[in-house]
This record gives C-alpha cells, structure tokens and sequence, in this order.
C-alpha cells in the first residue's frame, strides 16, 4: 500500500520556463545557466526588498494601437517570488482599449477590476471551443484557466483599471495575432493561407504589420 501511494503521489514539477534543454556532457553543462525556475540566493544575504516592489499605483501609458499596458510583477522584478509559484500584474486600458488574445502556457488567472467596465472572455480547447464572457464592473472578479486563450476589453469612454494574480512566478505570455503573424523569422505565407482561410495578400499584410510592431 505504501509503495503504491508513493507511486501515485509521483510527478513532474510545472514548468516555469517555455524549455529546459537538458545537458548531455560535462561541456553542455559548463554553458547550462539556465534552470526550471532560478538559482537561490544564499538565505544569509536575503533582505526585505527581495520580497519589494514600489509604484504600482502609478498609471501606466497607454498610448498604443491596443490602448492597454500591463505591467508583470514577475520573478524577473521581484526575486522573492522564486519558487512561490505567484505573480501580479497591472493592467490599464484607454477607452475603447483592448488587452488583445493571448494565453499563459505556465498560470491560471484571478482577475479583479479596480474602475471601469471591461468586456471579458476566454475559449475552451478543441472540439467544443466553448466560449465563457461576462461583462465585469468595479470589484467583479473573473478567473482565466491556465493555457487557455482570453482577452479584456474596455466597453467605457473612460480609462479603466484591473489587477490580476497569476498562479507562477512566471506564467509567460503568448499574444496570438503578434506570434502567428509577427513571428522570426516569419511563418510560410501559406501555411497561414490554409489555415486562417484568408487570402494570401491579407496574410502578407498581417506579417508586414505584425512583424513591424515587435522590431
């Protein structure tokens, strides 16, 4: 009964990265810096602003052809979130602004809005493609499952403000029109005819805007 317990409590640690290549020689390893999470800092050195953040109250730009900003407390700006598996973002929209599709391969999402009235959504994988929306006002709240595609919308002629908490330290970010269209190097042109459906001289426009968006 014991061993079988073992056997079925038995699995491998979420992802924290996109990859974690493994190293097959002692030279691989020389260059392998890279691990599922990051390397911890001698607990001796640890101090107060490792676990710190300051002026996340001040509004964000969002003079962009979204219309929106996030701002991700990651690991990556506050080192005490290392192996606690939580992170924060802050999430400002224009009017009309526009927090485009996207999902996160590594979290699942608590979002909660501050002022406004955003319109909400996300899809369920294949077959069903279920899509789940709401309409969310000050101090709603919605919960975005992991891996799966979402977006926010500002329904309101005023500037809107959300918060979210995501369940990883670092739950990546994978926005689908600037991947597919705006990848490097670029997608084959036809594969992205067949598969959208779309003319190929629409695709070649969607490659030259996306693409010229993340230079």
């Amino acid at each position: 009964m014991a061993m079988a317990c073992s056997i079925a409590s038995a699995y491998d640690p979420a992802p924290l990265q996109d990859f974690c290549v493994a190293a097959n020689s002692s030279t691989d390893a020389v260059c392998a810096v890279f691990v599922n999470g990051k390397f911890c800092k001698d607990p001796k050195l640890v101090t107060a602003d490792d676990f710190f953040f300051q002026g996340l109250n001040t509004p964000r730009s969002t003079a962009n052809q979204q219309g929106s900003n996030v701002t991700l407390l990651t690991v990556d700006k506050i080192q005490g979130l290392n192996t606690l598996g939580v992170s924060l973002a802050r999430i400002d929209f224009a009017p009309n602004g526009l927090n485009p599709p996207h999902i996160h391969p590594h979290a699942t999402e608590i979002f909660v809005v501050v002022k406004g009235t955003l319109y909400v959504g996300f899809v369920t994988s294949n077959p069903n493609n279920r899509f789940f929306t709401k309409v969310l006002n000050t101090g709603d709240v919605f919960v975005f499952p992991i891996g799966l595609i979402h977006f926010q919308f500002n329904l309101g002629s005023t500037e809107a403000l959300a918060f979210s908490g995501l369940g990883s330290q670092n739950p990546g970010r994978i926005t689908i029109a600037d991947t597919i269209f705006g990848s490097n190097p670029l997608i084959n042109a036809d594969v992205l005819t067949k598969a959208f459906q779309l003319d190929k001289n629409v695709v070649n426009y969607l490659q030259k805007q996306f693409s010229s968006n993340n230079i």
